[in-house]
């Protein structure tokens, strides 16, 4: 029964406590861990698992430090075998979640891509986020830089988030074509609900949304 009260809380927004730090956070920035049939620790990227769960920060440092000091028997009350690659197993769950909702996100007509469809995304508002191969060249990067600038300036807001996370061959595959390096996210159901996956994916890996994506700039 407590495991069901529990489910019932981890379904909404209740805040939780992370079992490293001690520190209350909502639902969306905590990762919650189950033990599987077999006693083996398991991240729950959606919350739906039964049974009690620990709840760790979504960063992949509170992650490690959960396992270095052995937190997650101690926080499901029963011996627990924990996968020596277990910050490992959240990244590629919280990738895999992203990739998910991108295919949702493309068939809704919230995803486009190419440097020029991007660009105009981004200077005619409709973009919500940009998406670029971690190892784009530097110019292309600089010309869309200076497109989420103008917006910015245009509409006295703030430059729209910037993810590099895959390479351009991860980023075709994901996309659907051939040599994809520029993607936006653009505003909808799908595409704001694509965007709180990569903001997810990117605060576990702790990388940066904000500021410029090309050097020196």
């Amino acid at each position: 029964m407590a495991g069901d009260a529990e489910q019932v809380a981890d379904d909404g927004m209740n805040p939780r406590m992370c079992a490293v730090s001690r520190e209350t956070f909502e639902a969306d920035r905590l990762i919650r861990f189950v033990a599987d049939p077999a006693g083996v620790v398991v991240p729950d990227i959606r919350r739906r698992l039964p049974g009690r769960g620990v709840h760790v920060e979504a960063k992949r440092a509170a992650v490690e430090l959960a396992m270095r000091r052995r937190l997650f028997g101690k926080g499901l009350k029963r011996e627990a075998k924990v996968p020596d690659d277990l910050a490992d197993v959240v990244d590629a769950a919280l990738d895999r979640a992203a990739l998910g909702f991108l295919g949702i996100a493309r068939k809704a007509g919230q995803v486009v891509t190419g440097a020029s469809q991007v660009d105009a995304a981004v200077r005619s508002g409709a973009a919500i986020a940009v998406i670029h191969a971690a190892d784009a060249a530097a110019d292309g990067l600089r010309k869309i830089d200076a497109a989420r600038f103008a917006a910015a300036a245009l509409e006295d807001s703030e430059e729209i988030p910037i993810f590099r996370l895959w390479q351009s061959d991860q980023m075709g595959l994901a996309f659907g074509g051939n040599n994809v390096i520029h993607a936006a996210v653009l505003g909808g159901e799908a595409g704001a609900a694509f965007l709180k996956r990569l903001e997810a994916l990117a605060g576990y890996r702790g990388e940066s949304t904000v500021g410029r994506a090309s050097p020196g700039t």
